[in-house]
């Protein structure tokens, strides 16, 4: 009887306080399968670990390492920002790919990403039929974004969702303290570079009786207006929180924050949304402002992680295994709702064709009808995704978090080039 054929995971695009989780969903779930699949190879900084036969064997990994994943921020592996092209604009690094599957075994490819990262796996996925090799392609869903087409959510959104409203909730009750003879207007930037869904998260500490504006990406930004809301709540509060998505743009589409440089997937590089809309406030009202971007620090997050995040994190990553063993192909598994009080899921699948490429924006009606906030129908989707708090075990007064040892796998081909 043949040996179960062995597996090739990597996370890539930005990571996330859960990705780990997801990690330790498919290999905990691999491991359990061991009679039908074998080893857990992670790519050592995303694809470019495949191309480069930069192997991590996970088996190296005891159960207590990769347990403690659940529970570790960023890419225990590394990542990457790299988009394969089509086979026809680049068989080398096809061919390339397939050379290393075939000297390591490798029949299951697990990609850990969002949108770009569905297509990368999708583009794999047709390697038996354009060039002869069984590999089975599933995709691990992951983005703060939250932006993935057909799955309800999308692992990573519900902790960084939970780190905007706190630190927006908390940054605002500073500044209501200090509003008298002090600052008036706290501008926090976000990300989100066409879909609000993360500005949007902001929006909750409306309910806990804050004056907040929120600016959305799909929301074109209207100068006037926005100042003369701003005005009307510190007239009315005494201050003002602004939460600005990096991806608001003006009416000719002309991001606020665009640096003019592009990322390696060629989108505008953004950065510096709050301290433009912050000089927007000063000149028109006058009034003392602070502004913070909450960059990395939100995306990384876990000892405010959502419970549920980290939950479903784990859950679409020993998915991805059980469908892989199943036979399926191209596809990813997704979030499903089934209610939303009691707040009820299960996990299903969606064909990587109606993923690769596709970007779920906020519904209009999910943004209030002047554009600056968000209605009970958006707090009725958000509110379950950030309940709970799964916090990490802390020592000296720090998180625990893992380290693995990450021991490369003997490379058996020659050293590749990437351009």
């Amino acid at each position: 009887m043949a040996a179960p054929r062995n597996a090739f995971y990597a996370q890539s695009g930005g990571v996330t306080a859960v990705i780990n989780a997801s990690a330790c969903g498919v290999i905990e779930t691999a491991r359990a399968n061991h009679s039908k699949m074998g080893k857990v190879y992670a790519g050592r900084n995303g694809i470019i670990g495949a191309l480069t036969e930069e192997l991590i064997d996970t088996s190296r990994d005891s159960a207590a390492a990769i347990a403690l994943l659940r529970a570790t921020p960023s890419g225990a592996f590394g990542s990457c920002r790299y988009k394969l092209k089509s086979v026809e604009a680049n068989r080398r690094e096809y061919e390339r790919l397939l050379e290393v599957f075939k000297a390591h075994d490798i029949g299951y490819f697990f990609y850990n990403g969002g949108g770009d990262s569905a297509d990368t796996c999708f583009k794999v996925s047709q390697l038996s039929e354009s060039m002869g090799y069984p590999i089975q392609a599933i995709h691990v869903p992951k983005t703060v974004d939250n932006d993935l087409p057909v799955t309800d959510c999308c692992p990573g959104f519900g902790s960084v969702a939970k780190y905007v409203a706190v630190s927006a909730l908390e940054a605002s009750f500073d500044v209501r303290s200090m509003a008298r003879t002090s600052t008036k207007v706290f501008v926090l930037e976000v990300m989100g570079r066409h879909a609000g869904w993360i500005a949007a998260a902001g929006g909750l500490i409306e309910d806990e009786g804050i004056p907040v504006v929120v600016l959305f990406p799909e929301i074109p930004f209207d100068e006037k207006q926005f100042t003369d809301r701003v005005d009307a709540l510190v007239k009315q509060h005494g201050y003002c929180t602004v939460i600005v998505s990096e991806g608001c743009h003006r009416p000719d589409g002309s991001f606020l924050a665009e640096q003019g440089s592009k990322d390696a997937f060629g989108h505008a590089q953004l950065g510096g949304a709050a301290p433009v809309v912050a000089g927007i406030v000063k000149r028109a009202l006058g009034h003392k402002f602070h502004w913070a971007v909450a960059d990395y620090l939100q995306r990384a997050a876990r000892h405010i992680a959502s419970a549920t995040d980290v939950q479903q994190a784990y859950e679409v990553g020993a998915a991805a295994v059980e469908l892989a063993l199943a036979g399926h192909n191209a596809v990813m598994p997704t979030i499903e709702r089934v209610s939303d009080t009691p707040y009820q899921y299960r996990i299903g699948m969606a064909p990587l064709s109606a993923v690769a490429n596709v970007e779920k924006f906020m519904p209009r009606d999910f943004i209030t009808a002047d554009g600056f906030g968000i209605t009970e129908a958006c707090k009725r989707y958000l509110r379950p995704l950030i309940q709970g708090e799964d916090f990490p075990q802390f020592s000296n007064g720090l998180p625990v978090y893992a380290t693995l040892a990450n021991v490369a796998v003997a490379r058996k081909l020659p050293p590749f080039e990437l351009r």
